[in-house]
């Protein structure tokens, strides 16, 4: 069955740059050159929560794993902290000395990694916003920066035409991939965390193993990419083009299979849901689109397939078999030694775990945003006295 478009949202009022959703699909999180930042309710008839404080265009958002924040980064150089609720909290950091075009938790939750139009990387701890440290060997913008699954590594691409794998530990670049003819804009880790995805102005989608640091795939299109996603299963990528398509292609057969048409103008971004079943795209033209994905109901069944190398509307294949943990075939044995009831054990305690971090990024969100406001009454008090001595000393004279 072919993808199909589920909703429409409309309340931007200028280009959507970024959208994502929340682990359990009840939100989703839109940026936009409206200076706004959106979240929508997936319920029906529920209202939608309109989030200003950024001076400038949000470039970029994400939930936390958790679910319990938003991070988002905007052109006025900041990063916000939200509480996704009617309220709409958020804590702000100076985080850059330039346009902010990417923010991303990882997988933890404990940890943001930030890139911007000031050609570096920023590290910080989610629960204090404290600066960690920078990655600074890009010589032009940095678009987009990602952790690994695994938070041992990040990738970043950039207007320098490179797409950089860091270090996390020894904060050392470890390979730069020099492939592409244009600015990368987007780049991502494979769910396996064994390769990554880049696309850019030169119009193409090219995938890299990062054990051996060789090119897997090649994908030319006829338009600049400007946003891509992982399906969760890792067989399959969207991406979003400035011809106004999303183009969904399979990795395993290293071939274009879905040509979708929805925006009127450049497609800006898209993003999987976290379990795979919907996508979301934004555009040019304001609107923000759900789809559910359909096609891939059975993926945990698919072999591997041998070797690969089609073309199919301008979409082409490098012919290099895909050898990095994409086809993780499912099996009925793998929990055989565990039985049903340890099984849900470990799932209670699983959720349990993440409960309770999700209460404390709001403790600790919620204590920030009243550290800040006490700063701020500070300030305003140190104001009143310092005018009120000015005007003693005025009447003294």
């Amino acid at each position: 069955e072919d993808p199909s478009l589920e909703r429409h949202f409309k309340g931007h009022r200028d280009a959507v740059t970024s959208v994502d959703f929340s682990c359990t699909k009840k939100q989703l999180a839109s940026g936009s050159m409206d200076s706004c930042l959106m979240i929508w309710s997936m319920k029906p008839q529920m209202r939608a929560y309109r989030f200003m404080g950024h001076k400038d265009a949000v470039l970029c958002v994400q939930f936390s794993p958790s679910g319990h924040l938003v991070a988002s980064g905007s052109r006025d150089k900041t990063v916000r902290l939200w509480i996704p609720s009617i309220k709409g909290e958020s804590t702000v950091f100076k985080a850059h000395t330039a346009a902010v075009r990417s923010v991303h938790f990882s997988s933890d939750g404990q940890s943001l990694v930030t890139a911007s139009d000031d050609k570096t990387i920023k590290l910080w701890t989610v629960h204090r916003q404290k600066f960690l440290f920078s990655l600074t060997q890009h010589i032009n913008w940095v678009r987009c920066a990602r952790f690994s699954p695994d938070g041992r590594l990040i990738v970043s691409s950039s207007d320098d035409k490179t797409v950089k794998l860091w270090d996390k530990t020894s904060r050392e670049c470890i390979h730069s991939f020099c492939e592409h003819g244009g600015f990368v804009n987007h780049v991502d880790f494979h769910p396996s965390g064994n390769c990554i995805a880049a696309g850019g102005t030169d119009s193409t989608v090219k995938l890299w193993d990062v054990r051996m640091n060789r090119l897997l795939q090649h994908y030319q299109g006829n338009s600049m990419v400007n946003s891509l996603s992982f399906h969760p299963s890792g067989n399959y990528l969207i991406t979003a083009s400035s011809d106004s398509t999303l183009k969904i292609l399979d990795l395993l057969e290293g071939r274009l299979l879905y040509t979708l048409h929805g925006h009127q103008g450049p497609a800006t971004c898209v993003a999987f849901s976290r379990d795979g079943d919907l996508f979301a795209s934004g555009g040019s033209d304001e609107q923000v689109m759900v789809w559910k994905t359909n096609f891939d109901a059975d993926y945990g069944d698919v072999v591997k397939p041998q070797k690969y190398g089609s073309s199919v509307d301008g979409a082409h294949g490098t012919g290099v078999e895909m050898d990095c943990g994409i086809h993780h075939k499912k099996t009925k044995t793998q929990d055989s030694g565990r039985t049903h009831e340890q099984q849900e054990e470990e799932t209670s305690l699983a959720n349990t775990l993440e409960h309770i971090m999700g209460q404390l990024d709001v403790l600790t969100q919620t204590v920030s945003i009243l550290e800040q406001r006490l700063t701020l009454t500070e300030d305003k008090l140190k104001e009143c006295l310092e005018n009120q001595q000015k005007i003693i000393q005025n009447k003294a004279s």
